[in-house]
């Protein structure tokens, strides 16, 4: 990250001065960069003598909620009432990993009109939030990377404990796949050693990520990649689609789809892949691209979506058959592209 000027800092320990009240924001749909940078971002400021509550739009995964201080987020649509409450106390507003205010889905409203302090903490192109600090930084690995250098930069780096370490770490492994993209920069890997080096146990962390799945969401996977993979070799690209009807044949809950875009990449010779999801009023669609294809450029045009160079999202208000169609089209027009990716 490019350092920021001191001035900004400045400012950021001038209005983080104890006891103010903050209030920290992620997006819709939460990952685990999302919780993560947010519950290490919490603590942190707890032990700055804040007050802090936290919010998101709706639930996140299961597969999240161990970390501690989990259980204190609230819910917009289940608490909606307290959230509008806790904003409306706050001092200061974090907005954490999203780059545009309709990220927040219903709770972008409360934010409406508000003229409390924000700080943006985002590493997604072309912010487009209005905040009055914007740390804001594409090239690294994810928001939980951002947030420990803002931290060090504010000259408390010595506050991360293996608990925000843990928090943090979550953040970088799950928005890098686990360091399998997004995470060439030897800075990554230098802070990860500096969280290691406060005691977290990443071994134990990977497993209650990854390994805390339902049998449901095991079942749907194999149904997946047997029965809905669909591969075009001469496009070196493939695809998974599941309807709403399948989803509830396996129960599905959310995050139970969680990487299953990545999974096509196993396949020799794929460049580009792409995961369609069919809900009640539109089609969720995630990509994923390797080498210099930028799959964010695509989402944009033509799925009112975008995201990073290599791993974006889209919507579509039409239907399924009519969104892959559209897709496979695209993915023909761009063809030489892909197959000039090495």
């Amino acid at each position: 990250m490019t350092a920021l000027p001191e001035e900004i800092y400045r400012k950021l320990k001038k209005v983080l001065a104890p006891p103010i009240r903050v209030t920290l924001l992620t997006h819709i749909n939460p990952d685990g960069d999302a919780i993560g940078s947010m519950l290490g971002m919490y603590w942190f400021l707890v032990k700055k003598g804040c007050q802090v509550s936290m919010a998101v739009p709706n639930d996140f995964p299961h597969f999240l909620d161990w970390m501690e201080g989990a259980d204190q987020i609230l819910v917009f649509s289940k608490q909606g009432a307290k959230v509008k409450e806790e904003l409306q106390k706050a001092d200061l507003v974090f907005c954490l990993d999203f780059n545009e205010p309709g990220r927040l889905g219903k709770m972008k409203q409360v934010l409406e009109g508000s003229d409390v302090t924000m700080i943006l903490v985002d590493h997604h192109p072309e912010p487009e939030c209005t905040a009055d600090l914007i740390f804001s930084d594409q090239e690294v690995s994810s928001t939980a990377e951002l947030v420990y250098q803002l931290i060090e930069g504010l000259g408390d780096v010595e506050l991360i404990d293996t608990l925000i370490a843990t928090c943090l770490y979550v953040g970088i492994m799950t928005d890098t796949g686990c360091f399998s993209f997004n995470s060439s920069r030897p800075r990554t890997f230098e802070i990860v050693e500096g969280l290691l080096l406060r005691g977290i146990d990443k071994d134990r962390t990977f497993s209650l990520v990854y390994d805390n799945y339902s049998e449901d969401r095991m079942r749907l996977l194999g149904y997946s990649l047997e029965q809905k993979l669909v591969v075009i070799p001469e496009h070196r690209t493939a695809y998974i689609s599941l309807t709403r009807d399948e989803l509830m044949r396996f129960n599905h809950a959310k995050g139970d789809t969680e990487g299953f875009v990545n999974y096509p990449f196993s396949v020799s010779n794929i460049r580009i892949s792409a995961l369609f999801i069919e809900r009640k009023d539109h089609i969720k669609i995630s990509f994923r691209s390797k080498g210099d294809f930028p799959i964010n450029s695509l989402a944009a045009q033509f799925f009112n979506g975008g995201g990073h160079k290599n791993a974006a999202g889209g919507e579509s208000y039409e239907d399924l058959a009519v969104t892959i169609k559209k897709f496979e089209n695209l993915i023909e027009q761009y063809s030489d592209e892909i197959n000039s990716i090495p």
